[in-house]
Order: structure tokens, then sequence, then C-alpha cells
């Protein structure tokens, strides 16, 4: 992509804002940047910076290309406005593939992208086809460009935020995990978020892959179909959630040198090595690359056992959808933690599985009293306000052979700076416990 001598308008100063503002200064452009924040900091001297940006200062920004970064909505005032003064209008994965000639698998799900964007990383790696994670995880696109050397391969995840503004962007492979409502605070309908992540598929043709979990409700795709399941063995790709199996024949068991348990773990596994083959990579490799794997954390993860209860840190479940994954694969009696910001989702789906899986549940956060209202109709709920008081009455809950899930089912936001922070405090507090 030429853009020798053209101006090009970053909006956005986060992480992936300055690393596209440093590819577009590498490839001779006039560079501005604009944040709705009081100051920008952290971008090279000859940007030319636009603090405190709204609606107003469009016409500064008047540019042959406009790039967005993923955190601002594609949807909102300030985009349209910037987007009427500049000839054309991408966001910063799309900027960063068209300067980049390698393979380029893409994965979106609302659920698991990350591990099988790990997966797909460490899978390459060890096939010798270097590889690094980008995207909504691991470090923007456009600073994994500017590498020396730069890498045969992208595994990307992509979100839904960053699939609105693509335009040429056509992914080798495209990986479609699963989908469920979620982001309902940034989009009017299901239909819409649907849209958006849809895109990945967009300009695929015969000569590409997608990877797909069987039961999708997708339209017809141009790619070749591969599909994976936990639950028809007729599909390409099929695991009971301990062994996984290519047209009927074992090629690893996921609990033999990995730290994968459960189906939910099963479908991301098989849906990074399906996209992996492709390229060439040899069931050896893939061998190689699972020994020793463990997921990231804030998935289901074990932070200690204390008086015969196991307590489970899952503060990735920001959607219902996760929540439900993280409920079915517990085999233990549950006391549910599950609170945060009000994100507009239908909990009532959830109501059956919590009859089920669940002793009691605790709510906290925005969302505490309404959630607690509608859970209390089929086990007994008590809603708090901080997550240290979810703790002690999850404590006050629990019976020996239970685990606590903490899985709150929404973003962080509203007490939280993420699901990090948000899962870094549940364990300090549960290590506190005695």
């Amino acid at each position: 992509m030429d853009i020798t001598g053209k101006t090009v308008t970053i909006l956005g100063a986060g992480r992936s804002g300055r690393a596209a503002a440093a590819l577009a200064l590498r490839g001779g452009a006039r560079v501005k940047v604009f944040d709705s924040a009081a100051t920008i900091e952290g971008m090279p001297e000859e940007v030319e910076v636009h603090p405190s940006a709204s609606v107003g200062h469009a016409r500064d920004g008047r540019s042959d290309l406009l790039v967005v970064s993923p955190g601002i909505d594609t949807f909102g005032p300030l985009v349209a406005a910037f987007s009427a003064c500049a000839d054309e209008t991408i966001g910063e994965v799309e900027f960063a593939c068209r300067h980049f000639s390698g393979k380029v698998i893409a994965i979106t799900g609302t659920n698991g992208k990350t591990t099988t964007t790990e997966l797909v990383e460490r899978i390459l790696n060890a096939g010798g086809i270097s590889a690094v994670a980008c995207g909504n995880y691991g470090v923007p696109v456009c600073e994994v460009v500017m590498r020396d050397p730069v890498p045969d391969a992208l595994a990307l995840e992509a979100s839904s935020f960053q699939l609105e503004t693509v335009v040429d962007f056509k992914p080798d492979v495209a990986v479609w995990l699963n989908f469920a409502p979620d982001h309902m605070d940034r989009y009017p309908t299901v239909e819409k978020y649907k849209e958006a992540k849809l895109r990945i598929f967009e300009n695929q043709t015969a000569a590409e892959w997608a990877v797909v979990r069987l039961g999708e409700s997708l339209p017809e795709l141009a790619a070749q179909v591969v599909r994976f399941s936990t639950d028809d063995e007729s599909a390409d790709w099929f695991s009971d959630g301990r062994f996984l199996m290519r047209a009927g024949e074992t090629v690893l068991g996921i609990e033999t040198g990995s730290h994968l348990r459960g189906k939910h773990n099963a479908e991301n596994a098989m849906a990074a090595i399906a996209a992996c083959l492709p390229l060439g990579v040899s069931i050896d490799a893939v061998m190689k690359a699972f020994d020793g794997y463990a997921p990231p954390r804030h998935r289901c993860e074990l932070v200690r056992t204390l008086d015969g209860v196991e307590w489970l840190n899952d503060s990735k479940a920001t959607n219902l959808h996760a929540l439900e994954s993280a409920l079915r694969s517990q085999t233990r009696p549950v006391v549910l933690i599950a609170g945060g910001k009000e994100k507009g989702l239908d909990y009532r789906p959830l109501l059956p599985l919590l009859s089920e899986k669940a002793r009691a549940a605790v709510t906290f956060g925005q969302i505490s009293a309404p959630l607690a209202e509608l859970l209390s109709h089929v086990v007994p709920v008590e809603p708090v306000t901080d997550l240290g008081e979810a703790v002690d009455a999850a404590r006050r809950h629990c019976k020996r052979g239970d685990a606590v899930l903490f899985s709150p089912g929404t973003s962080s936001f509203d007490q939280f700076s993420g699901y990090e922070e948000r899962g870094d405090t549940f364990c300090r507090l549960v290590h506190k416990l005695s």
C-alpha cells in the first residue's frame, strides 16, 4: 500500500493508534492523531496530535485515509464526522494487513478466541512457520508488520469491533468458533453484531479455508469448509472432550500433555489444528505444540481448594455464552458468583442450566439486583455490592465437595479496568480466606 505523501488521520491514541501512526510514518505519510483524552502521549515527534477531540474537530482531520482504532464506536457520531472528511475509512487491522504479504489465520467467535489464537501461534511455530498472536489479543497488528524480521504468519484474533472496518481483508484461513448475543451496549440488534463478525468471510474465495463449528447458522461460504463438533460425530473433526478425532481416527488426547480440560477447550483445540493444517503443518508439530500447553489465565482457572471446595476464576466470561459454557463443564455442585456491568443481555436462557448445576448464586455489581431477582426463580440468591462481599457470601453458601464458580457473565467496567483486574482481585480475595 503506497501512502507516500498522503495525509493519514488516526482516530484513537491507544496502543493500536500509536502502532498505526508509526506504520503510517514509515510509509512516508503525514500523520495526524485525534483522541478524546485530554492529553496524548507516546507519539513520535513527527505526528500532529489533537487531544480533547470532538465532532467539531473533524475538519482538522481532513485526510486521504482515516484509520479507526477498534475501541472507538464505528457507528458513533465521531467516526461519522471524521469519515465525511476522509477519502477512505478503515480500521487498524485492515491498515496493517495491507502492509503484510504473509499468511493470515483469523479467529473470531463470541468465546474461545484467545485460547484458539494462542494455540494457532504455538502450532505454527512448532511447525517451522514463524507466527505472532496479534489483533484483539497479543499485540496490535501494525506492530507485528513492522518487526524485523516480519513473521511468516499472523494468528489474528478478530473481534467484531475490528471486523466492522474491513474492506479488502481476506484471511487465508477464517475460523468461526461460535456465536451468542454480546456487546448489546454497542450494537442495536443481535443481527448487527453477527453481521460484523460475518465480515471475516466477506472476501474469501475457493482458494481460502473456513473452519467452522458444525451447527452454526451461517450463510453459504465461498471458501473450502472444515467443520468441528463435540456433539456430532459426522463432523470433519469430533471430540468427546478428551480425544480429538479426524475422520474417525484419534489424533490427540488433550488431557495427555496439555492442561486443557472440557468440551469447550476441545472445540478450541480442534479449530486451531484444523486452521493450521492447510498451511502445511504436520501432525507431529501439532503434538509438539500441545505438550505442556496451559490455557490463558482467568478461564475456569483453579485458584485453590479450601475445605474441600474448589474456587474457580472464570473472569474472562464477559457474556452469557461463556457463563453457560463454564457452568456446563462443572461436575460438582456450584455456587455461582455473577454480575458486573449492564450490557443489555437476556439471562433467562441460563435458568434451566442454573437449576441443574447450582446450589446457590451470589450477584454483585451494577446488575446485582435485577440479576438476583431473575436467578431467584430457580436457586437461592444473595445480592451484594462488590466482589469482596461476593466472596464472603459464596463462602457461607458452599459445602465440602462444591465448586465456587466466579463466572460473571458480563463485562467488568462498572468496577474494574478489565476482566484481568477483576480476576486478579478475585484470586487475591480467595487466597486470603482461611
